[in-house]
């Protein structure tokens, strides 16, 4: 299965102002980082998001929205918005706004 590059690109276009994005392509899409943290992964048709834990319980409930996944673990504080939790601009932004929001006060990524 292909990635979806309209939607990588609409996540490049939401980013654009932000200073210190670093895009790394992946197989499967594309992983945003900012000032060396992750902040969203594109993987196929969905995008996932690393926001604030305090909000994880209350976000993931929404429509399109579920636990990010890896090898079976759910990961906290990270949610997967299918394209029916971002199909307008409105739910976009609010994911992408979200991830920024948490980006400034996350710990970096542990390099390895």
């Amino acid at each position: 299965m292909e990635y979806n590059e309209k939607l990588v690109e609409r996540v490049r276009n939401a980013l654009a102002h932000v200073p210190n994005v670093k895009e790394t392509k992946m197989s499967s899409g594309a992983l945003f980082m900012v000032d060396g943290k992750v902040c969203v992964t594109v993987k196929y048709n969905d995008i996932s998001c690393r926001i604030d834990p305090e909000l994880y319980e209350t976000e993931v409930k929404k429509p399109g929205c579920s636990p990010m996944l890896m090898k079976g673990k759910e990961f906290k504080g990270y949610v997967t918005v299918s394209e029916e939790g971002m199909r307008t601009k409105k739910q976009f932004e609010h994911w992408i706004g979200l991830a920024l929001d948490f980006n400034k006060k996350a710990k970096p990524t542990k390099k390895k």
